[in-house]
């Protein structure tokens, strides 16, 4: 089965943001990489589908 190569970014938080990120990796049993990275892409999902609403009133 073919592997998708994953990238790296590197970034700086607040030290309450990171324990806050820590918080939630903790409560859903996750590395902080995967919290972030599932936070990041429901963020992505509501924000389409806010678009493709916001366009469908006009």
């Amino acid at each position: 089965m073919p592997t998708t190569r994953t990238e790296t970014l590197t970034c700086r938080l607040a030290p309450e943001v990171k324990a806050a990120l820590r918080a939630a990796a903790a409560r859903e049993h996750r590395s902080l990489a995967n919290m972030l990275e599932v936070m990041v892409l429901r963020y992505a999902r509501a924000e389409r589908s806010a678009d493709n609403g916001a366009s469908r009133r006009r």
